[in-house]
């Protein structure tokens, strides 16, 4: 159970307008920005307000220029994740498209790990002579690997979107922004080449800020743009939006053979189907082996090669479920539960080390705990010598500024606030630990029982058609843009029954007592992983129930129905009208 933070209430019989208003306001959106909101246009993206400097652009257009005259070899240095995969895709398809000699570089998280290292550069200098480096994903803390590469001839060209620190780097250019993920950054300066390598080869005066060709990417973007979890405001809720009406219609040979291995429908791929079926198993190469086929599958023109390295990415989502299950059981067995924790420990957060945790999914195991617990969590893959460390965080704490703080005891360190990762010498560990407790007590971090933010208290009667097409206009859903949640109160449950595996899942026909006759008086709602916790439920109880609303087709028919975030009790019943 969870306190209810209900934001207004909306009285039966109350139009859809009054109840766009309650969305809109409670989401922070003022009237002038309204239209934009509701009716988004690619025309509204600029680089400026990006953050993107026209200067930097400029400058890395004409070093990739001069390197493609003069056939150098130039490397697109992913990060490992849907992220850097798919940026890394854009960029390497788009300089192949303009004769450049470009290979992609994707590193091995174990053997060179997060971003530019040593045996990275000199394995992309031996094997591939490079001269230039644009790293994507990654890069804006690299001080000393890009130091290291112009020693050895390189320049290095940094495409990114994680915090940079005040201090300069040594790039020959830095593409960086804040405000998108990765591939959105890429696929700003992919347009940007685009219109400068047409300009300088005369096939065609600049245009307008998108092309036909780069907006073939969106696909891509979307993609990106969900899975790394950036705030779905402003530009990144356009580049969301559209991406997702072209993923559901994409050409791209790779992404049709994982959506079909995946068994998920065109059409019907939305936020969820992105957040944890397709991005999980492009994801599963990099946490488990090397994520250079999850590239070759986004890039490939081949159909049955297509197949085959989709077929492999799922047998090894697959794998990493099972490694994923048995590690936060684990995890949890530790911790046991969020009250005998702090009140053993008396601290404020979840610090786990053990040489058992597989370094590709210690930010999984990181999350379901912070989720489960409430609290800053921080899980290390223990090493020898040097061990790995994935960190999330709950509202109220900067977690990667936290770590920050005891850069002195760290090898490396980058991230976001709400989630991190880390690399530091074993030795270091305990005396780590210590002062990050410390960092954290200092802070008082908000450790509040969990809240569910209720947009409207709703009567039965309310949820209709109307409102489902409503609650659409405020999609794609993720950070930053939450889905509606509505409550309502007082309802009778006239079926209980558990489904699906191990009764994992609730499934309730719930009854309004007071509804007039011409309105909604029963519907279904569905409560997912709350199989266990329905409690003193039974037939006949009333019940209030937190819910979102969504369409449940099967066989051609579609009706509505409720997912429940949370039922309790009702404290007050009235009096039963039939």
């Amino acid at each position: 159970m969870m306190k209810w933070n209900i934001q207004a209430k909306s009285k039966a019989g109350e139009s859809i307008v009054n109840i766009q208003k309650i969305l809109l306001t409670n989401r922070g959106i003022s009237k002038s920005e309204q239209d934009k909101f509701l009716h988004p246009s690619l025309s509204d993206i600029k680089y400026a307000p990006i953050g993107l400097d026209g200067r930097q652009l400029l400058r890395a257009a004409e070093r990739i220029l001069q390197a493609i005259k003069k056939k150098e070899s130039i490397i697109v240095y992913t990060d490992y994740d849907v992220d850097g995969i798919a940026s890394g895709t854009i960029l390497w398809e788009i300089l192949y498209r303009f004769g450049a000699h470009v290979l992609p570089h994707v590193p091995h998280r174990v053997d060179e790990g997060y971003g530019l290292s040593k045996k990275g550069i000199d394995h992309v200098k031996k094997e591939m002579n490079a001269s230039l480096i644009i790293t994507v994903d990654h890069g804006v803390t690299a001080h000393e690997k890009i130091r290291y590469a112009r020693n050895l001839g390189i320049d290095v060209i940094v495409v990114d979107h994680h915090l940079k620190p005040e201090k300069k780097l040594p790039c020959f250019a830095l593409i960086h922004s804040t405000k998108l993920c990765a591939t959105g950054v890429a696929f700003l300066f992919g347009q940007y080449l685009y219109d400068f390598l047409k300009v300088k080869r005369k096939t065609q005066k600049k245009s307008g800020i998108f092309d036909a060709e780069i907006l073939q990417y969106l696909d891509l973007v979307s993609l990106a743009t969900i899975a790394d979890l950036v705030p779905l405001r402003g530009e990144n809720r356009i580049l969301a939006k559209f991406g997702l009406e072209l993923l559901n219609k994409t050409k791209r040979i790779g992404l049709r053979a994982l959506i079909a291995e995946s068994s998920l429908r065109f059409g019907e791929i939305g936020e969820y189907e992105i957040g944890h079926v397709l991005a999980p198993r492009i994801n599963a190469l990099g946490r488990l082996s090397h994520a250079l086929d999850a590239l070759r599958l986004l890039c490939t023109p081949n159909k049955e090669r297509a197949r085959l390295l989709a077929s492999k990415l799922s047998s090894m989502n697959r794998d990493r479920q099972v490694m994923t299950e048995e590690s936060v059981l684990h995890a949890r067995s530790v911790v046991k539960a969020y009250s005998s924790y702090q009140k053993k420990n008396g601290r404020k957060m979840i610090f786990l080390a053990d040489e058992r945790y597989n370094q590709g999914i210690i930010g999984l195991i990181a999350g379901k705990l912070a989720e489960e617990f409430h609290l800053p969590t921080i899980v290390v893959s223990k090493g020898l010598e040097y061990s790995k460390a994935s960190a999330r965080s709950i509202r109220g704490v900067n977690i990667v500024e936290t770590i920050r703080e005891a850069e002195e005891l760290l090898v490396d360190v980058g991230g976001h606030p709400m989630a991190a990762g880390f690399t530091v010498e074993t030795k270091n560990l305990d005396e780590l630990e210590k002062k990050l407790h410390k960092l954290l007590e200092k802070k008082k971090p908000d450790m509040r029982e969990k809240e569910i933010e209720i947009d409207a208290l709703i009567s039965l009667s309310q949820v209709s058609y109307d409102l489902y097409d409503l609650i659409s206009k405020f999609r794609p859903f993720g950070n930053g843009s939450p889905e509606p949640i509505f409550a309502v109160k007082n309802l009778i449950v006239e079926r209980l029954r558990l489904v699906g595996k191990n009764g994992n899942h609730v499934k309730l026909l719930l009854r309004d007592p007071y509804a007039d006759l011409a309105f909604v008086s029963q519907i279904e709602a569905i409560g997912f992983g709350m199989g266990a916790n329905v409690g003193d439920i039974t037939v006949g109880s009333h019940v209030d129930i937190a819910f979102t609303v969504m369409k449940n087709t099967w066989n051609g028919s579609s009706n509505l129905q409720l997912r429940l975030r949370d039922v309790i009790m009702s404290k007050v019943i009235k009096k039963t009208i039939r």
